[in-house]
């Protein structure tokens, strides 16, 4: 989405779709289902929410999630 650029209606809306349609939105959308999607920027996960049908996590959440303590 490069930002708010792809929130803007219009054309700058309809080309992040496109771009977003190449390669991104697909491949999250064949991904497993217990797989994670990473994705730093906060329009990226944006995107992928709205567009994807995921909900992307921060490399933060990650690394949270990979040091939280484990039930026993």
């Amino acid at each position: 989405m490069a930002g708010a650029f792809g929130f803007e209606r219009g054309e700058h809306y309809e080309l992040s779709q496109k771009i977003g349609e190449r390669a991104l939105l697909p491949a999250v959308r064949a991904a497993a289902p217990d797989a994670l999607v990473v994705a730093d920027g906060f329009s990226c996960r944006e995107q992928i929410s709205q567009s994807g049908g995921r909900r992307a996590v921060h490399l933060a959440e990650v690394l949270e999630m990979a040091l939280a303590p484990t039930p026993e």
